[in-house]
């Protein structure tokens, strides 16, 4: 009387260990290795975004947006093994832009990020863009307004590369578990 029971408790302990254990996060998906233009750089002009990634990878969508809203790419991304290249529209003006991105690993597993960045643009460009500032009062005050917009994404962005969500897991590891208290209960006694 007391072996299945010990089997079935022996069965449920290896199911909560074996649903804690995988926590760890996986290894196997790739990640962002390199970006043109970088995290929070400074460039002067704006040709192509190219992302480099650990791995190949495939699916991609790349999105360069200013602070107004606007989209700057053009056409398809390009893969290149671990490389995506995106062409942009030129002339890019003068601001702050976001590069948002999102990436098929190998592995199935889908990727995303943001990367912020500004466009200084050349001094001639700069004092044009000036002089036109103090007769548009509605577009000076449309980026501002833009701004708080785009913080909730970013925000929202940094918990983006999860691994297989923790429901899934728990159902394998019970159903393994199960299984191990079927098999400790039900095997032949000597």
């Amino acid at each position: 009387m007391k072996t299945p029971f010990l089997a079935a408790f022996a069965a449920l302990v290896a199911a909560v260990l074996l649903c804690v254990a995988p926590a760890l996060p996986a290894e196997a998906h790739t990640s962002l290795k390199s970006s043109d233009p970088q995290k929070n750089a400074q460039v002067k002009t704006l040709q192509k975004v190219t992302l480099e990634f650990a791995d190949s990878v495939q699916f991609p969508v790349v999105v360069v947006r200013g602070e107004d809203g606007k989209s700057y790419e053009q056409g398809e991304p390009v893969v290149d093994g671990p490389k995506v290249t995106e062409a942009v529209t030129e002339p890019v003006p003068p601001g702050r832009y976001t590069i948002a991105w999102r990436v098929v690993s190998a592995d199935g597993h889908p990727l995303e990020g943001e990367i912020p960045f500004t466009v200084v643009g050349d001094q001639s460009v700069g004092a044009a863009t000036s002089a036109a500032a103090p007769g548009d009062p509605p577009a000076a005050s449309a980026p501002a307004a833009a701004a708080p917009a785009t913080a909730p994404a970013a925000q929202a962005d940094d918990g983006g590369q999860g691994g297989v969500p923790g429901w899934i897991w728990a159902v394998i590891f019970g159903i393994a578990g199960i299984g191990i208290g079927m098999f400790l209960s039900l095997r032949k006694k000597p």
